[in-house]
């Protein structure tokens, strides 16, 4: 076949071994390139040496961190996109910028392919080959995983024989994808629900045995929507998410242990940790709160929904998130202030909020002095709200007894 691909390559056994396998199956010489989004686990200088010495003729790393946090993460949080309401898309997030950079290189390195090391029964496969064939359709996908079929036994013996170095990690029990927003953890033990997670997953939240015995007291400052501060120091994103992973996971805050529907059909058993992601939906919620009307807030659930689902499924580069942005980005225009809460023992409490754009009015809310809501009005709203329900009760349920309309709620008896 001959020409170039460019691999994602993250230096463990799966792209290693792609290396070795695309020049054997196709007669293409390998540029990889890693892509660092903040793993934060990994030599990046060694993970380039350990590509030209498997048999990459170029190496490239670049460092895509602050585009991550402002061209993804942060929109992302702006939606209060979780999906399934629990995952903060971590990695699904990361995989468009990567799938990016990929289609970059091939075109600066005159490659004809891109490759990635994803399996065939996961979400990320289809992450990448939809970005790339948006992306640029002309250039070949290979999915060396995908396609050799081999077990991991079979790798590590391949690696043995073509002289691909094995690094420590490829004997761990799980599969780990991390970066700055969070890790995802999965396999080994984690594949049965019914076992408890074993605390070697985790690596960012400590232990409840570790937690401190005292609370600590946080702000985080939002405008339009956006982390700017924490508390009270102003910060780039990258810095402000950094810092804050560390303090929440101190206190425990940030585990998640999730049952997911994956794209593919099935259902998979997904550990992650993401201590600033959850701290930062949570904050950015209760801001929303304050500074949204009720039915802005209710139509924006149902968006953020349909976000979380969009990113997971891997139409970042599509005209539906264009749009579905451009109703975020509106709808976060008054989305600013301050949240203060506590991280407490793997809890988030919230303390106290304010903004410049709050809504809530102390003058109608209060029951104590300086009251000027109108209580008198409240008779006439409930007799026109309250209408159609009551003309229904007199034309329609005149034979219902008290004990009837009680019981039309019960669930039915447990079989014994």
């Amino acid at each position: 076949m001959g020409g170039k691909v460019v691999l994602a390559y993250s230096g463990g056994l799966d792209t290693s071994v792609a290396i070795k396998w695309i020049k054997e199956k196709y007669d293409l010489d390998v540029v990889t390139l890693t892509v660092d989004v903040g793993a934060n686990d990994r030599d990046l200088q060694t993970v380039k040496e350990r590509a030209l010495q498997i048999g990459a003729v170029k190496a490239l790393v670049r460092d895509v961190k602050d585009d991550f946090v402002k061209y993804f993460i942060w929109p992302a949080l702006q939606a209060g996109a979780l999906y399934e309401g629990e995952y903060p898309l971590a990695t699904a997030l990361a995989r468009p910028l990567i799938a990016w950079n990929l289609v970059q290189v091939a075109h600066e390195e005159g490659c004809t392919a891109v490759a990635h090391g994803c399996t065939g029964k996961g979400n990320d496969q289809v992450r990448f080959d939809i970005s790339t064939n948006v992306l640029d359709p002309s250039l070949k996908i290979i999915a060396p995983v995908r396609e050799w079929r081999m077990t991991r036994d079979e790798e590590i013996e391949y690696a043995k024989t073509n002289n691909i170095p094995l690094l420590s990690a490829s004997q761990k029990r799980f599969s780990v994808d991390q970066n700055l927003w969070g890790r995802s953890i999965e396999a080994g033990p984690l594949e049965d629900p019914w076992n408890e997670p074993p605390e070697e997953a985790y690596e960012w939240t400590s232990h409840p045995d570790e937690w401190p015995d005292l609370p600590e007291e946080i702000s985080i400052d939002f405008e339009k929507g956006i982390p700017i501060a924490l508390n009270g120091d102003r910060m780039d994103g990258t810095s402000l998410i950094t810092r804050l992973n560390d303090l929440a996971g101190k206190h425990g805050v940030g585990r998640i242990d999730h049952i997911e529907n994956r794209l593919v059909g099935i259902k998979s058993r997904e550990v992650y940790e993401a201590p600033s992601a959850v701290v930062l939906h949570k904050a950015h919620t209760w801001i929303e709160d304050l500074t949204m009307t009720r039915d802005a807030a209710r139509f924006k659930a149902k968006v953020a929904a349909e976000y979380a689902d969009m990113v997971y499924n891997g139409q970042w580069f599509s005209p539906l998130h264009q749009d579905l942005q451009a109703y975020v980005t509106s709808s976060q225009r008054f989305v600013t202030g301050t949240i203060r809460l506590k991280l407490y023992k793997g809890n988030i409490i919230k303390g106290g909020s304010q903004s410049p754009k709050s809504l809530y009015n102390f003058s109608l809310a209060t029951y104590d002095k300086g009251d000027q809501y109108n209580h008198d009005a409240a008779i006439g709203f409930i007799n026109i709200f309250g209408l159609s329900l009551r003309n229904q009760a007199q034309t329609q349920l005149k034979g219902n007894s008290a004990d009837d309309m009680l019981s039309l709620g019960a669930p039915e008896e447990p079989t014994k």
